[in-house]
């Protein structure tokens, strides 16, 4: 896509917000263009008086330029787009009134015109506000009759304004309803919109999270280790794998029941947590089993990492089990072999959590990838 000229951003702006305000603007200008061409059209048949009628378009564009440098201005001068859509609508009711009087025997049409500008308040206008505009186009209508049927009785009969007049206040009465009723309707579809967005951002969370421990579930941690598999690796660009299981779990239910495990998992999660870096990655597993990837390390760090989080729970005292009872862990932490599938990687992890176990737990066993290597040979 070719960049956007600078002129037009200079016009518009940068902001949506500002974009969306002159698209609405620039709609309205299209409407003031065509009805001052056709004002034109009829001084030049002469329908129109050209002493009346060209201050009329004079004062129309003046005003549709005007509106454009308040909406330009508008952050400015602490403008809300609803006070800026008021002056415009009293600005084109001022307009199309006057040319109401100005039209003759064609000024029924600038009654459908007015309808038109009511309904441009459907975007951004209250019912009290499109109702006040509704009162406002009446008086200025009645008043407009009123005067042109009391000096050109000829060509504005009194009975026929009176038909003219109530047949617009009922029409500009009923959009302006309508209208209100589309603004509310817009409202709660925003506030839906809203909500909806929540929801949708809550149940992504959920498919992500682990809901006891708060951390990374199997789901996620599978999506994260698919992403790193495309990671372009390097010699310094390593990756280490940590399986963590701890010790006597089924123990511990079965001592304190499903809520003491519940209280561990979580005291053990926050205590991890806190022993990781920016870019390292924890998730439950499956049961009291956790995997860690640490992405741009060495075994030795890596080890490192996990040694730590091993003191941290070491320190653990968990209110719901015997202040007594230390909690540990025994894992296997391994480096990834280039290319390596994390499948395999994590199969090489586990069984270095075996050997970390049947050692006598409470164990972390590195595994190097040269020993790796050499296994596989």
């Amino acid at each position: 896509m070719s960049p956007r000229p600078r002129w037009i951003t200079v016009f518009i702006g940068s902001e949506p917000r500002m974009q969306r305000m002159l698209r609405y603007w620039a709609a309205t200008w299209l409407l003031y263009s065509l009805a001052m061409l056709l004002m034109f059209g009829l001084i030049d048949g002469g329908i129109v008086d050209a002493t009346a009628g060209t201050p009329l378009i004079r004062f129309g564009m003046t005003s549709i330029f005007g509106c454009y440098l308040l909406i330009r201005a508008s952050d400015a001068l602490s403008l809300r787009p609803a006070q800026l859509a008021v002056l415009q609508s009293l600005l084109a009711l001022t307009c199309n009134v006057g040319a109401y009087a100005l039209l003759g025997p064609v000024r029924g049409a600038s009654l459908m015109v007015l309808l038109v500008i009511m309904v441009f308040s459907t975007f951004s206008l209250r019912t009290r506000a499109t109702l006040t505009l509704c009162l406002v186009a009446s008086v200025e209508l009645a008043v407009t009759m009123l005067w042109m049927a009391a000096a050109h009785p000829d060509r504005y009969p009194g009975r026929i304004e009176a038909v003219h007049f109530g047949l617009t206040v009922a029409s500009l009465l009923a959009v302006s309803l309508l209208t209100g009723e589309m603004h509310k309707l817009r409202v709660r579809l925003k506030r839906q919109k809203e909500e909806l967005l929540v929801a949708v951002a809550t149940i992504r969370t959920l498919a992500t999270i682990d809901e006891l421990t708060a951390l990374a579930n199997r789901r996620h941690m599978n999506d994260v280790l698919a992403a790193q598999e495309q990671r372009k690796g390097t010699p310094v660009n390593r990756t280490c794998i940590a399986l963590l299981d701890l010790d006597f779990f089924k123990n511990i239910n079965d001592r304190y029941g499903h809520a003491g495990g519940d209280a561990v998992l979580r005291a053990f999660a926050a205590a991890a947590r806190a022993e990781l870096r920016a870019d390292d990655v924890l998730a439950r597993w499956g049961g009291e089993e956790f995997l860690l990837m640490l992405p741009d390390t060495e075994l030795s760090t890596a080890a490192a990492v996990v040694g730590r989080i091993a003191d941290k729970v070491g320190a653990m005292r968990i209110d719901e089990l015997d202040r007594a009872l230390t909690i540990t862990f025994s894992a296997g932490v391994v480096e990834r072999c280039p290319g390596e599938p994390f499948t395999d990687t994590i199969s090489r992890a586990d069984r270095a959590m075996y050997v970390a176990k049947s050692s006598g737990r409470n164990r972390i066993v590195p595994e190097r990838v040269g020993s790796a290597v050499a296994a596989a040979a």
